[in-house]
């Protein structure tokens, strides 16, 4: 395992949990965030009418977010001088669990080119917290939909051998210091 993988930390979980508040609370200490692919897919795609989008083409969504998910981290690996723990805004196993529930498979070869990108073994899970909750021109998801997406992303993790840590409802700053509490 590389010795850098263990500094990179995920945060992770349905949409309109607070990962993006979370994230950006990081960044203003200093940290170094990685932002989420699909958001720039979406704002990519809608931008040029393009059809790679969760409501459209659900199969080119994600295989687009598969290729800027490994690129990112590729990018960020090469970026990184010594310890200082990064943190990304979902990880390459989101895509492998957004495929899964659109019922789309990666061929063997990809699965096993994918193995090899791996993160820190604990992984930060924001629950569902329907009192933030919204939509927005990217999220379109229906609360329902956002509790399906969390429980199957948990499952998605555990099944690749990550360690769940689930981030409390709480404040920014208080979910903040439970982050920077563990690493």
């Amino acid at each position: 395992m590389n010795r850098k993988s263990y500094r990179f930390f995920v945060i992770t979980g349905g949409p309109g949990v607070g990962k993006t508040t979370l994230l950006e609370a990081l960044k203003e200490q200093g940290y170094k965030c990685v932002p989420e692919v699909a958001r720039e897919i979406i704002r990519e795609q809608m931008e040029s009418d393009g059809d790679a989008l969760p409501w459209k083409n659900k199969e080119w969504y994600a295989t687009l977010m598969l290729e800027r998910s490994v690129r990112s981290y590729l990018e960020t690996e090469a970026g990184v001088a010594g310890n200082e723990p990064v943190f990304f805004d979902r990880g390459i196993p989101d895509t492998l669990c957004y495929a899964g529930m659109i019922g789309m498979k990666f061929p063997k070869k990809v699965m096993r080119d994918i193995s090899k990108y791996i993160y820190c073994p604990e992984v930060f899970l924001l629950p569902p917290w329907e009192e933030i909750y919204h939509t927005d021109g990217e999220r379109k998801q229906d609360w329902e939909e956002a509790v399906l997406t969390y429980k199957n992303m948990r499952e998605t993790y555990l099944n690749y051998g990550y360690r769940i840590l689930e981030v409390p409802k709480v404040n920014t700053e208080k979910r903040v210091e439970f982050v920077l509490g563990y690493i």
